[in-house]
């Protein structure tokens, strides 16, 4: 898989460079990941780490971590329509930091 996510990296860099539209790069990132069982991957050797790995793959997969960025996502969408992208910003920085004191928290209550 090594050569596939490089193969991703230079896609994407690539689109970029060219001034691909991001939304073009982004659905052929997502579409190569999704066949190719990538992001699976990339999970399973998150897993193989001592200790933390395990626990940071359950917290990623936990649908209420998954719920909450998905309205974030929303939100701010709706938010940038409306012309509020700087409150986005922050708005999307406190959601990030909540998301990892949510992995911190728990791995840390686990392993207590």
């Amino acid at each position: 898989m090594l050569p596939v996510w490089a193969a991703l990296l230079v896609l994407i860099w690539v689109g970029l460079h060219y001034g691909v539209d991001r939304r073009v790069v982004a659905g052929c990132v997502l579409l190569l990941v999704f066949i190719s069982s990538a992001f699976t991957w990339l999970v399973d050797v998150i897993g193989l780490l001592p200790v933390v790995g395990p626990l940071i793959v359950k917290v990623l997969s936990i649908p209420v971590v998954w719920l909450l960025n998905a309205v974030g996502y929303l939100v701010s969408f709706v938010a940038i329509r409306r012309g509020y992208s700087q409150d986005v910003l922050t708005y999307r920085g406190l959601t990030i930091a909540l998301i990892v004191g949510i992995v911190i928290g728990y791995i840390f209550g686990r392993l207590a």
